[in-house]
């Protein structure tokens, strides 16, 4: 009997649960058809409301699975700290606030009911597929395309927006990529901007870590095929502390971008220009750490009044390094130097008893740091007599330096890309195509697979059999990873420059190259065409932005690895390369 009264409140709980759905569409996408929704609006929320209440108390009473309890204990005290706070700020605030305030309450909290839901939803998805891969793929494909639909609803755009445009940029967005084919400060309404901004959000973190998160948050357990699903996307081979990384994560971000948010508020205080700067700090700096260079001026940063903000532009840069350095490298290095410093004050010692710094994050951080250095001394050389001509000489420094760490995956512009000269067009074209690091916010083919390449061909040079660093041998399935990486890469990129210059006659060579550059290594700028792409580039643009942030061969390993173990080995033969 039991059993049966739950099936039926499971039942009745999902159709509340899309009831509540339909309903937050309606309030946030569509205009107030009616003049007394808005009045209505909070009675009827509140109905459904103590309507959840009860539902949610009536399964926690009828179930018997502890994690299961442990969710419908915080699901019911959201729904009950909502209703409370909602009746307070009602019987408190002013007669012509009452409304808005207490509806501004009350969407809050049924958002963050929404989200636990959804939690549960995709922890459901855990138990029917148990291939990581597929899971990743698969969160990035549905969360775009709810995006898309998202952004289809008439309160997010000013003048409407076909299915086209609407994919393009909920696609750029959950692949933290940043081309636009509409202008997002003026096409998109505050609602719009704030889809793109969660998606923006939802694409650095991913949906499998941000559902962990909120899962292990409010403790309602993990099971061992999550603890995987995770670890495959966050890179991390310690499963046993793998949800206590997500959490780790997700803290990690949202402390970065909080901070992020504060400076960047500080510096724009004074600018006239910047409307709604709370908010504006906000996208910027999750913008800005998830490496997606979307912004809420039309010309991005290069935007008159903001364009010489170098302080402003400084803490842009470092957020874009510690959301494209990955998090298991500045996890590994924040340890490194707190054990270098204990050492050094308490123990008096300068070398520390075991290796802490590993290799992997020591041939990253070099890596960018070669890359950062190299790329702004090429485009000061190249470009202080031309496109940086009219700035001071800490602004050269400054826009040099951020060209050279936008160009790695961030997208944000200073000024129009197309008045580079031809070099600096390439040597960016470069820089993109490496990209950030593994495991972080960032695209490209990462800093890791272009240092194993370029160290391999020392290695052969040199007739070594295995590339040897640091009294470390480098695992030689990490070389073939790389070099397929690079072959996927350039096939891809290839693939995309054809399919564009069959459907677009008006663009050169160079400005399609970039263009697809761009988009496969989620990087966002552009040479002025994305929005002026025929609907064929469009869609070829997505799949592009698509494959390059998911990792085809990630995608291929996901679909073809087999766990089949041979015995044998074939007779050896050498094949002529040269």
């Amino acid at each position: 009997m039991f059993k049966n009264i739950s099936n039926v409140l499971s039942k009745i709980y999902g159709f509340v649960d899309v009831l509540l759905i339909v309903f937050l569409i309606f309030d946030f996408g569509f205009e107030d058809t009616l003049s007394s929704w808005f009045d209505n609006k909070t009675v009827i929320f509140g109905l459904l409301i103590i309507a959840l209440i009860g539902f949610n108390v009536a399964r926690y009473i009828y179930t018997h699975k502890p994690p299961m309890k442990k969710m419908l204990k915080a699901n019911v005290l959201i729904l009950a700290l909502t209703l409370i706070s909602a009746t307070i700020v009602y019987l408190s605030a002013d007669e012509l606030d009452r409304l808005y305030n207490t509806n501004l309450v009350i969407d809050t909290g049924l958002i963050l009911y929404f989200f636990l839901r959804l939690t549960s939803l995709i922890r459901k998805l855990y138990a029917l597929y148990y291939n990581p891969t597929i899971l990743f793929v698969g969160s990035f494909a549905i969360t775009g395309f709810i995006g898309a639909f998202l952004l289809m609803l008439p309160n997010a755009t000013t003048k409407g927006i076909d299915f086209a445009d609407a994919l393009f940029t909920s696609i750029s967005a959950v692949c933290v990529t940043g081309l636009v084919v509409l202008d997002t400060a003026n096409d998109f309404t505050f609602m719009g901007k704030t889809v793109i901004l969660c998606l923006i959000q939802l694409g650095g973190i991913g949906m499998l870590t941000f559902t962990s998160f909120f899962s292990f948050f409010f403790k309602q357990g993990s099971t061992f095929r999550e603890g995987m699903n995770v670890g495959s996307f966050m890179d991390s081979e310690n499963l046993q502390n793998v949800m206590r990384f997500a959490m780790r994560v997700v803290a990690f971000t949202l402390g970065i971008e909080l901070v992020g948010a504060i400076l960047i508020y500080s510096f724009v205080a004074d600018i006239p220009a910047v409307e709604n700067k709370i908010f504006f700090s906000i996208f910027h700096s999750v913008s800005a750490f998830c490496n997606a260079g979307f912004s809420t001026f039309s010309a991005g940063l290069s935007d008159p009044s903001i364009n010489q903000a170098y302080a402003f532009q400084w803490v842009i840069m470092h957020l874009i390094i510690l959301g494209g350095l990955g998090y298991n490298i500045v996890f590994n290095f924040i340890r490194y130097v707190r054990d270098f410093v204990v050492n050094s004050i308490v123990n008096r010692r300068l070398h520390t008893p075991v290796r802490v710094l590993t290799l992997n994050s020591r041939i990253v951080i070099t890596t960018t740091a070669i890359l950062l250095t190299a790329g702004t001394i090429f485009f000061y050389c190249t470009e202080s007599g031309t496109t940086f001509s009219r700035e001071t000489a800490f602004g050269k420094i400054t826009s040099a330096a951020f060209t050279s760490v936008t160009t790695r995956t961030a997208g944000f512009n200073t000024f129009d890309f197309a008045a580079l000269s031809m070099p600096a067009i390439l040597f960016a074209i470069l820089l993109m195509w490496i990209g950030a690091s593994p495991g972080s916010t960032g695209g490209g083919i990462k800093t890791s697979t272009f240092a194993l390449a370029t160290m391999n061909i020392f290695a052969i040079a040199r007739g070594r059999e295995n590339i040897e660093m640091r009294g470390r041998k480098i695992n030689n399935q990490s070389v073939k990873r790389a070099f397929a990486i690079v072959c996927i890469s350039l096939m891809v990129i290839g693939m995309g420059i054809l399919m564009l210059l069959f459907f677009e006659k008006d663009f050169s060579l160079i400005q399609i190259a970039f263009e697809v550059f761009s988009a496969f290594s989620t990087v966002g700028l552009s040479l002025g065409i994305t929005a002026s792409l025929s609907l064929g580039s469009k869609y070829v643009i997505i799949v592009v932005m698509f494959l390059g942030r998911i990792g085809l061969l990630n995608l291929l390993i996901g679909m073809l690895k087999t766990m089949e173990a041979h015995s044998y080995e074939y007779p050896e033969e050498n094949i002529l390369i040269n």
